[in-house]
């Protein structure tokens, strides 16, 4: 994963009032921090952090802060937006080292038309779609596919599953469920009002015996009565 650079200022002023200021001339605040090291108040250009951050690698690209004349080695985290445009309002530019491991959240692309939602009713339910890795930064995958083509009807595929990726660990626990094919609800609510529909039919049809009873008993009581008159 090639590493990309990002000038940054020291911010000297603090306070959400400076903030919205700096949002407004098309800066973002920020803080760097990590590796013992202290923690830095800076501002970056926001549109350079848009180009940083739409990388193939995305939120995990290593990125090069350039604060002051100092490089400092990144990933960026916590990231905050705001709540309606988007935009980023804020974020953390953790220091790291190329060559210690650090855990990652990486997408997962499931790749293929399960065999269940070819030959039946099928869908895909997607349970997870992000797993947790610990890699070296430059190791970090832009995303890891997962072939679901094979998948039929009430199959799942867990986080064992995943592709051996060399330098990768998946942390997540290994029988996690991924993904699965499943039966749409509408399909299984149909099936169980034709059933019910199907066991009222045989309700009816079952209330017969008991009218056939009654004339029966009928017949009985009238059978009774003729007893009595022969015996007068």
């Amino acid at each position: 994963m090639a590493t990309t650079e990002l000038e940054a200022t020291i911010r000297t002023s603090r306070g959400s009032a400076e903030s919205r200021r700096l949002r407004r001339t098309g800066f973002v605040p920020a803080t760097v921090y990590g590796r013992d090291s202290e923690a830095k108040a800076v501002t970056v250009n926001s549109r350079e952090l848009y180009a940083v951050l739409h990388t193939d690698a995305g939120l995990n690209a290593v990125i090069t802060l350039n604060v002051d004349g100092e490089a400092i080695t990144s990933l960026a985290r916590e990231v905050q937006r705001h709540p309606t445009r988007g935009d980023i309002t804020h974020l953390d530019f953790i220091r790291i080292s190329l060559t210690e491991t650090v855990t990652a959240d990486v997408g997962i692309d499931f790749e293929g038309l399960p065999q269940g939602v070819r030959d039946g009713e099928g869908i895909v339910e997607t349970i997870r779609s992000v797993i947790t890795v610990e890699a070296l930064a430059t190791d970090i995958p832009s995303s890891i596919p997962l072939d679901i083509s094979e998948l039929n009807i009430g199959d799942v595929l867990r986080v064992s599953d995943l592709p051996v990726i060399p330098g990768v660990e998946y942390t997540d626990d290994p029988e996690a469920s991924l993904v699965t094919v499943s039966v749409p609800a509408a399909v299984i609510s149909e099936e169980a009002e034709l059933a019910e529909g199907e066991e009222g039919e045989e309700g009816e049809e079952g209330a017969e015996p008991g009218e056939e009873g009654a004339e029966a008993g009928e017949g009985a009581e009238g059978g009774a009565g003729d007893s009595s008159d022969d015996g007068e």
